[in-house]
């Protein structure tokens, strides 16, 4: 959908994929799921800050989990994510990658 919208995506299929497409493609946005297989979009996440260039890059953290430990929370907030809940709809989808799009710093 949202290469319909006219965006460049890349998508991972595992947070190490995904990491790896970061390093290499340094994206001005990620949108990532909370669960994953053999990790969190928590430590994704962690991982993405600790690249060179994307300490301030935009996250979202999207989950079906309405109940999250505060230490979760505050962390997710620490590290600059937004979290959105399932179901997120196609249009949703689209807006919020144009609200990380427009709201992202200068890069580093």
């Amino acid at each position: 959908m949202l290469r319909l919208e006219g965006y460049e995506v890349w998508a991972g299929h595992s947070a190490d994929e995904g990491l790896t497409l970061a390093r290499l493609h340094r994206p001005h946005a990620v949108i990532l799921d909370m669960r994953m297989p053999l990790t969190s979009g928590l430590q994704l996440l962690r991982s993405i800050r600790a690249i060179a260039g994307l300490s301030h890059t935009a996250v979202a953290i999207v989950t079906g989990d309405y109940y999250m430990a505060q230490a979760q929370l505050d962390e997710i907030r620490a590290l600059g994510a937004e979290l959105r809940y399932k179901p997120l709809w196609l249009d949703e989808l689209v807006m919020l990658a144009r609200e990380l799009l427009t709201a992202q710093p200068v890069r580093e």
